[in-house]
Parts: C-alpha cells; sequence; structure tokens
C-alpha cells in the first residue's frame, strides 16, 4: 500500500513540474510601475515641445519623487517593450533632472559639462541599484538592446533641436505606436527636416547615428513620411543628395 502511495504522490509531483513548465512566462507589467508622476508633470509644464522649467523647478519635489519609483523598479524583470518604454522614460526624466541642477541661467544643456567630462557622461541616473550615466542609459541599454532607431525621436537632449518630449510617458502596451508617432512627428517637421529640390537636409541625428539607420536615410523618410514631403521624396528617390543641418543646442525651455 505504501508502493502505491509512494507511486501516486510522484506521478502528481511529476505533473505540477509539467504544469509549471507549460505556463507561459510571467514578467512584470510596465503598468505595475507608477509613471503618473512625470505623466501629470509632463501635462502640466510642456506645451509644443517647449518645457517650462521654471514651473518644473517649483515641481522639483515630485520629479524627485519620480525618480525614487524609477530607482526602486526592477526593470530588468519587465517584458521587453515595457523594459524599452522604461528606459525611454528614465532617460528622459534624468535629462530634465540634470538642467535643473543648473536652472535658473543654464542656457543649453552642454553647459552643465566640463572641459573633461560631457553632462552625458556624469553618473546621475540612479537604477536598478546603480548610478549610470545618461550616455550609459543610450548607448549600453537602449541603443543596442531594442535596435530600433526610433528611439532616437523618443528621447530628448533638452535641446531645442532635439525630437520634442511627449506629453505622457511612454507605455509598453501602446510602444509601438507612441514610437512611430514621434517618428512621423519629427521627420514630417519642416524646422527639422525638409527637402529642396533633390537635396534632402535632415538632422544631424541621421549622421551621428547613421548605422542605426544602416545608412539608408531616404528609404527611411519614405517609411515614415506623409503628404507633399513622401509625394516627392517619391519623384525623385533615385536622385536625392542628403545634407546634414546644423545642431541647435540651445535649451529647449521658454
Amino acid at each position: 500500500m505504501n508502493n502505491v502511495k509512494i507511486k501516486i504522490l510522484s506521478a502528481i509531483s511529476f505533473l505540477l513540474i509539467i504544469g509549471q513548465l507549460l505556463l507561459p512566462e510571467q514578467t512584470i507589467s510596465n503598468e505595475s510601475i507608477n509613471h503618473n508622476l512625470f505623466d501629470q508633470l509632463l501635462e502640466n509644464h510642456l506645451k509644443n515641445g517647449v518645457v517650462d522649467y521654471k514651473g518644473l523647478k517649483q515641481n522639483e519635489a515630485k520629479l524627485e519623487e519620480y525618480l525614487i519609483v524609477l530607482e526602486k523598479a526592477e526593470p530588468e524583470a519587465l517584458s521587453r517593450d515595457d523594459q524599452f518604454a522604461f528606459y525611454i522614460n528614465a532617460y528622459n526624466a534624468w535629462t530634465i533632472k540634470l538642467i535643473l541642477t543648473g536652472y535658473p541661467g543654464v542656457k543649453s544643456i552642454k553647459e552643465l559639462g566640463s572641459f573633461f567630462k560631457s553632462p552625458w557622461k556624469k553618473k546621475i541616473c540612479r537604477i536598478g541599484g546603480e548610478v549610470v550615466t545618461l550616455d550609459y542609459i543610450e548607448h549600453a541599454i537602449l541603443r543596442p538592446r531594442f535596435k530600433d532607431p526610433r528611439v532616437h525621436f523618443a528621447i530628448n537632449c533638452a535641446s531645442k533641436d532635439c525630437p520634442p518630449l511627449r506629453k505622457e510617458t511612454y507605455r509598453g502596451s501602446v510602444l509601438d505606436k507612441q514610437l512611430d508617432d514621434a517618428t512621423k512627428r519629427f521627420l514630417n517637421d519642416p524646422k527639422k527636416n525638409y527637402l529642396d529640390g533633390e537635396k534632402l537636409y535632415v538632422s544631424k541625428i541621421f549622421e551621428w547615428f547613421g548605422d542605426d539607420f544602416d545608412n539608408r536615410i531616404v528609404e527611411f523618410f519614405l517609411k515614415y513620411a506623409q503628404g507633399d514631403l513622401k509625394k516627392n521624396l517619391l519623384k525623385h528617390q533615385n536622385k536625392i543628395e542628403v545634407k546634414y543641418l546644423d545642431y541647435d543646442w540651445s535649451l529647449n525651455g521658454k
């Protein structure tokens, strides 16, 4: 009788193990990270891409609360899209924090660096139990891990010629739609990129990160261009010469 019981218990244990292996992998949703504080700050202190740093300075305590939320999060436990959104939000939030360390008085993010160290190489970002740089988030995580050139239109370097911040945080559940929207808005903004005859004048971003776009700038524009820009690109696509515009590093604030 004891042998029968042992065999039954062994069979049950085996089935339980198999059942666990067959269950879909459980991941933590980005929704478990509360982005409401950053959503509120973006909604209240951002208009047409212009950042109200004065108002943000007055609400810096709320921004710091959000940075603590990011610090306590476990991004590696998130799904891929949720991780991607998490690091975009972290980059943007910590960039704002960096600007506020020199505000008022700062006219460009570049002023917050030194002769020996750029502002993007300052260890200020508290994430996952570490203190890292903005460069680390962008070049060691966002670009190589996710390999999506649209990220360049989602992260913001606090400068006038940067792709503008959105009035909402990025979320894994709608990330693809948000990235598409951010890319289309930037590429179709004639203040940032424009076609003059057979010459396509584009943001310096496309020169700095040409490899991320497979050095096929015209093809990338054709994918996201709209209206007259797309029509004229198609008309001249085999003759187009790409030119890179100067970059305005002036602060993107009023």
